[in-house]
């Protein structure tokens, strides 16, 4: 694959990954959606629709990485490191792009969630209210736990990804993605209680950056200080899984 494919690959696959996600996080959170308050179940599988969508789309010119932990996780497997940069770039700029367009879908809410009664004085009661539809939030705030809780829920990602491609039939029947979709909505409903699963650096750090800078009324604080830890925490479980992977398998 050329630098350019896997560039515009992981760019559109991780757009439509976000617009997914984000949309569905922003359609269970805003006032005046007709899913709002429908549940963690459905943004469980909102997220993992989105991988499906996106990962299939992507595949044909990238692979469908779309996350930094599962290249780095690759990577590390491999040995092979030329193109890890084209990838992340990729996915910085499609998570980014994404959050934009989830946005726009849900332009009218945003704005009407604000001009609702109340909504200035239930903005500064919960700051973070928008964040949470853009990045992830813990729902305790402990560095130490967070970032343990992203490590594993990452590892619990990256490892059956690296394994699957082990499995015979798997590649040519073409539902790896299919399995790796699931595979995501399981760790939002197991393992995504305490800080929201990011499991992807990119997931949340693109949408953390357009949080900032979109002029969205109340919006609150983007939480710079908890920014590392949903970073930090799939990359070390990626690489610890693609260790793993290779020590093993």
């Amino acid at each position: 694959m050329s630098n350019g494919d896997i560039f515009v690959g992981e760019v559109i696959g991780t757009a439509i990954l976000i617009l997914f996600g984000a949309g569905v996080c922003a359609a269970v959170t805003l006032r005046h959606s007709k899913a709002r308050a429908s549940g963690w179940i459905v943004i469980a599988f909102g997220w993992g629709f989105g991988v499906l969508a996106g990962a299939y789309t992507a595949a044909p010119l990238s692979g469908g990485h779309l996350n930094p932990a599962v290249t780095l996780g690759i990577a590390v497997d491999t040995g092979e490191w030329g193109k890890v940069w084209v990838y992340l770039l990729g996915q910085l700029v499609g998570a980014m792009l994404g959050a934009v367009l989830a946005y726009l879908v849900y332009l009218a809410q945003f704005q009407a969630n604000v001009r609702s009664e109340g909504a200035a004085e239930r903005a500064a009661e919960e700051p973070t209210a928008t964040l949470g539809i853009f990045s992830t939030i813990p729902e305790i705030r402990n560095p130490v736990a967070n970032l343990i809780t992203e490590i594993i829920a990452t590892i619990a990602l990256v490892l059956p990804v690296l394994a699957f491609g082990l499995t015979e039939g798997l590649g040519e029947s073409g539902i790896t993605v299919l399995i790796v979709s699931l595979l995501v909505v399981g760790i939002g409903l197991s393992l995504g209680g305490p800080t929201g699963y990011a499991i992807n650096p990119a997931r949340d750090l693109g949408p953390r950056l357009v949080h900032t800078f979109l002029p969205i009324p109340n919006k609150g604080t983007s939480d710079w200080g908890y920014a590392w830890i949903p970073v930090v925490g799939p990359l070390v479980g990626g690489a610890l899984a693609g260790l793993l992977y290779n020590a093993t398998f």
